[in-house]
């Protein structure tokens, strides 16, 4: 199924500012909140597409790639964090204070149906990854090896030594937050804040594991494999999910990013999904016409040069270029024709060349329909 547009999803426009997104966004995630539709998948699907949505557009950078590309930008396949992939506690650990303390917490709608705790969330990686133009084309399947932290093995990221090594914070009674009952010229009013006991995570531990030292994470190098899709550019961005830093104690893992860089390629020029090569003829085989071999991607094409070329005219091969990432069709490969004139020749060349200037079919007889190979190249990519 086609996702929406991010705007149109929150009800904004391009220029809305950030706080106009974010209550647009408080807005339709308490409208479609799973505590206020109970069984209700349509509502729920509608509730994670606006996480989604918000998740992108109250990110400067994500926003900007956004609104340049479009889904396709976003990601590999599906235009980075989604929403709908994710579960429930995911997005109540991404967004959960965005409503502030005045709901006790994202999810207390019904009684705080996961306990009222927020979920930890670990920091994100980021990692540049160079293709060169073949890999761009074709897509690309790369091995990434980083250093993150991850859950540690001794302690499955509790941070205790073990089992009785914990205990039930007495404070918050193990929901992580306590609520205090505030008296306003408005009557009553309840508010939450993370228990200051135990940090928000409901436990104390007595007893640290030895081998993370209370922290529930461990430094280690990990091998990631992750899949290009074609078509990608320079500067685009991937986010492959729960790649990331795992955090202290127990959550979610961040996210990986992926920053797409690219290789020259030694004859071909990139211009948008366009491929552009400057082909060198002699000046016979500009006034009697060839057939020459141009490179492409992946191999060689043969292309005929009719009699008369002349400088500047541009061959287009059409479908020979880079294909729209996460779309249909390709560009074209544009073929720049340049005719060589050499710098020093024999007597007897010379004399021929004199023949050739005294000749009626060697005047020049300008096109005034040709506007020249400047005012043709940017009506390609206009």
């Amino acid at each position: 199924m086609e996702k929406r547009d991010y705007y149109e999803i929150l009800g904004v426009s391009k220029n809305a500012t950030k706080e106009e997104i974010k209550k647009a966004y408080r807005k339709q995630a308490i409208k479609f909140h799973p505590d206020k539709n109970p069984g209700d998948k349509k509502a729920e699907e509608n509730f994670k597409e606006a996480a989604e949505a918000y998740e992108v557009l109250s990110n400067e950078e994500k926003k900007a790639r956004y609104d340049r590309f479009g889904h396709a930008g976003m990601s590999g396949s599906s235009g980075g964090f989604s929403g709908r992939d994710m579960t429930m506690d995911d997005i109540f650990s991404s967004f959960g204070d965005i409503f502030g303390d005045a709901f006790g917490g994202f999810g207390a709608f019904g009684g705080s149906r996961r306990g009222g705790k927020r979920v930890s969330k670990g920091s994100n990686l980021r990692v540049k990854v160079k293709l060169n133009l073949h890999e761009v084309a074709n897509g690309a399947e790369k091995k990434i090896k980083v250093t993150k932290y991850d859950t540690c093995e001794t302690c499955g990221g509790t941070g205790a030594a073990d089992a009785q090594s914990m205990s039930t914070c007495s404070t918050c009674h193990g929901s992580g937050h306590v609520t205090r009952l505030t008296n306003t010229m408005l009557g009553q009013m309840q508010t939450s804040s993370v228990c200051p006991s135990c940090g928000g995570e409901g436990k104390i531990i007595t007893k640290k594991c030895l081998t993370c030292y209370g922290e529930g994470i461990v430094q280690k190098e990990d091998i990631i494999k992750i899949n290009i899709p074609a078509g990608v550019a320079k500067g685009m961005q991937m986010t492959v999910g729960g790649k990331g830093n795992a955090p202290r104690r127990g959550g979610v893992n961040g996210d990986l990013l992926v920053v797409i860089d690219e290789e020259d390629h030694p004859d071909l020029i990139r211009e948008g999904n366009d491929l552009i090569f400057n082909l060198f003829i002699s000046i016979p085989d500009a006034i009697l016409g060839t057939h020459v071999e141009v490179p492409t991607v992946d191999n060689n094409v043969k292309i005929k040069i009719d009699p008369g070329t002349q400088p500047g005219k541009i061959l287009r091969l059409r479908g020979k270029g880079l294909p729209e990432v996460n779309g249909y069709g390709h560009g074209d490969l544009l073929v720049n024709v340049n005719v060589w004139i050499p710098k020093t020749i024999t007597r007897e060349e010379a004399k021929t060349i004199e023949k050739f200037r005294e000749s009626e079919s060697f005047e020049p007889k300008p096109d005034k329909d040709d506007k020249g190979f400047f005012e043709r190249m940017r009506g390609y990519f206009e």
